[in-house]
């Protein structure tokens, strides 16, 4: 029945809004300031985790781009900016824990970063990677096995946004088969990225394919699109599976 049919046939009231809190931590977002298009300023940074940590969340994971064409993140400089941010929480009491890794544009860049072990994970050597938005990569398969022969996790973040899959591909199994982890964005289930990506969302809540949820923060907004997507009966299907590992990490 999926896991959204079996919470539908059981919900005989409004569940009203889910508690974030019980993640924990947020694995997916951008907090270092004016490294990628996130957070621009520390100001900015502080303001935003302050505002995770008003949805419940204690630690955050925060997750620059790395990508060859574009923001050229080095771990060096991923860790300074942590530092930074580190500091300016305690100066201003925020009780919220912050580590870094990063999210890896799919590309012949990673493909060295990757053999080399040059790269930033969180949790159980977990490496979050994301894909071009326009076609599927003909290298995704052998990426996926470059990154396990070297001992990461694949973590694709935010699969619902690959519009490339949405009317049907044996992809996303043939990863799920390999191990790949899912990562949903919250602010999918709240239609923020359109009607098609929320019911690919859905979908894959349905199958059970997620295994970590993340906020994909770049600015205020995505916090108020969050607190938007509370109600969603998926969110609370997804929070309640028992197949979310945010809280471990």
């Amino acid at each position: 029945m999926g896991l959204f049919g079996n919470l539908f046939g059981k919900r005989a009231t409004d569940p009203g809004p889910a508690d974030l809190g019980v993640l924990r931590c947020d694995v997916h977002s951008h907090f270092i300031p004016g490294i990628d298009d996130g957070a621009q300023t520390v100001e900015q940074s502080v303001e935003l985790i302050s505002a995770m940590h008003e949805l419940g969340f204690t630690k955050v994971i925060t997750t620059p781009h790395v990508m060859a064409d574009g923001y050229r993140n080095t771990p060096e400089i991923i860790l300074g900016g942590l530092d930074t941010v580190r500091r300016e929480l305690h100066v201003k009491g925020v009780p919220v824990q912050i580590e870094a890794a990063a999210e890896y544009y799919l590309d012949h860049e990673l493909d060295r970063l990757v053999k080399e072990k040059n790269v930033l994970t969180f949790g159980d050597r977990m490496l979050l990677f994301e894909l071009p938005f326009l076609s599927e990569p003909v290298m995704l398969l052998n990426m996926v096995f470059e990154m396990q022969t070297a001992g990461y996790k694949p973590v694709l973040a935010h699969p619902e946004r690959y519009a490339f899959w949405h009317e049907g591909s044996d992809m996303p199994d043939r990863l799920k088969e390999r191990g790949v982890l899912f990562q949903l964005n919250t602010i999918a289930l709240g239609g923020h990225y359109g009607p098609q990506v929320r019911k690919t969302a859905e979908r894959y809540i349905d199958q059970g394919w997620y295994e970590l949820i993340g906020s994909d923060c770049h600015r205020m907004d995505h916090v108020m699109a969050m607190k938007d997507t509370l109600t969603s009966p998926h969110l609370h299907a997804l929070l309640g599976s028992g197949k979310l590992r945010n809280a471990t990490l």
